[in-house]
């Protein structure tokens, strides 16, 4: 069974919106084990569209459009699916119906364009998953083969709404595709979050476990470098049923730790900033973050995690250098330095009340500052052991590469890093 993905939209080709969707619905459908050889954007255009389409068919077995399923005359998913299927589109009276009861029960006028959204391709039927006012479609329809025979075929639309997209995509279009395809087998993958180690070397001190998991072929390993997030490796297993496919992931999850050790920060859906947060909470200790070149971004990070506030005491983004040495206490001087690092963190610390305090100062461009080139990055950590005890000090100065936004997102990740090792030690 081959599947592919074609997403729908003008804005997708100017670059107004980001085709994230083609991507996730990628994922899905290598997960319940489709094979996707091909993704693509086309515009509001009938014709263009009943063409990508048709080329779809030609070489694939099912098609998912996403988008251009709303009430709009720009919405010609619909239309063009007719089209593909030379049948007419037919009114829905009950799916009219639900959607004037959808207007209705939210005390809102229903404009009549909408009803267009209970037209369907003759010989379709409509998704039972309906978030949103777009139902879906499945559109059954054959092609010849190879000498007498016929090729059946389907084509499935979901609207463009992510969220929408996904409950149609889950509950129905994944588990249909599977049925088509004769699929009884269980595919699930697990990913471990990775950070300190280039792509390169996280392959090179792998390479012994690949080579053997290429030979056997289940489970597989995968990279995948995600920014400010890390490096993944995606851990994929296929077996009868979900316990031993469930299996085949831990087994191969401690050989992977093995092999990586404290690299590993994390699993599927943790952040760096969700595991120290944990880790703070393990320990009874709070903290208190001083930012410079991030301009608040570490604080942001922390503050997204849910129950972050049992642990996390605030933030001062002391951007300007005056405010380094006039609210932290920072000595006058050169400001991207270790020492004036460590100042920042021991100067939010005892202002908040935390037990620890981090901090991170540097260049982010695009010009130099105290002769430090672009990139330079000072990080400190500080944490206290006790009321007549010497506090804890960690800090490390680093050189990072990319763009202004790169550095400073590298910057929020790196110092989380380091928060995450001096707790563990």
């Amino acid at each position: 069974m081959r599947c592919e993905v074609v997403a729908i939209g003008t804005e997708l080709l100017l670059g107004q919106i980001t085709d994230t969707n083609s991507s996730w619905i990628g994922e899905q459908l290598a997960l319940a084990g489709i094979d996707s050889l091909f993704q693509t954007k086309v515009g509001d255009n009938l014709d263009r569209i009943v063409d990508t389409l048709e080329l779809a068919l030609s070489r694939s077995d099912a098609v998912i459009c996403c988008g251009g399923l709303g009430p709009t005359q720009d919405d010609l998913t619909r239309t063009a699916l007719a089209a593909v299927m030379g049948v007419p589109l037919v009114a829905d009276e009950e799916m009219e119906e639900h959607i004037i009861g959808l207007f209705s029960g939210r005390g809102r006028s229903m404009p009549a364009n909408n009803l267009r959204q209970a037209e369907l391709p003759e010989g379709a039927s409509f998704i039972e998953q309906m978030p949103g006012t777009a139902p879906g479609l499945i559109c059954p329809l054959q092609r010849p083969g190879a000498g007498a025979t016929t090729r059946d075929l389907v084509i499935y639309a979901v609207p463009g709404v992510p969220w929408e997209m996904k409950e149609m995509m889950l509950a129905t279009v994944v588990p249909d595709l599977q049925l088509r395809a004769g699929i009884t087998s269980v595919i699930r993958s697990r990913t471990l979050r990775t950070w300190g180690e280039s792509e390169s070397g996280l392959a090179e001190l792998l390479a012994g476990r690949i080579d053997h998991l290429d030979g056997t072929g289940n489970p597989t390993l995968a990279f995948l470098a995600s920014g400010i997030e890390g490096l993944k490796v995606r851990i994929t297993a296929k077996a009868d049923t979900d316990v031993a496919a469930e299996a085949l992931l831990a087994a191969e999850e401690a050989e992977v730790r093995g092999l990586l050790g404290p690299l590993v920060f994390g699993v599927d859906d943790d952040t760096m900033e969700s595991v120290v947060l944990d880790l703070l909470r393990a320990d009874g200790r709070t903290l208190a973050v001083a930012e410079s070149l991030t301009g608040g971004m570490i604080g942001s990070r922390l503050c997204d995690v849910p129950g972050a506030s049992d642990v996390f005491r605030g933030a001062v983004v002391s951007y300007a250098s005056e405010v380094k040495f006039d609210v932290l206490g920072v000595d006058p001087g050169p400001v991207v330095t270790t020492d004036a690092a460590v100042a920042m963190a021991e100067g939010v610390r005892r202002m908040l009340g935390a037990d620890i305090g981090i901090a991170a100062t540097g260049v982010a461009g695009p010009d130099e500052q105290e002769g430090r080139p672009v990139g330079t990055v000072c990080l400190a950590v500080i944490s206290s052991t006790g009321e007549d005890a010497e506090p804890v000090v960690e800090s490390l100065e680093i050189h990072l590469p990319g763009g202004r936004r790169q550095i400073r997102e590298f910057t929020v990740i790196t110092l989380l890093g380091l928060l995450r090792r001096h707790l563990l030690s």
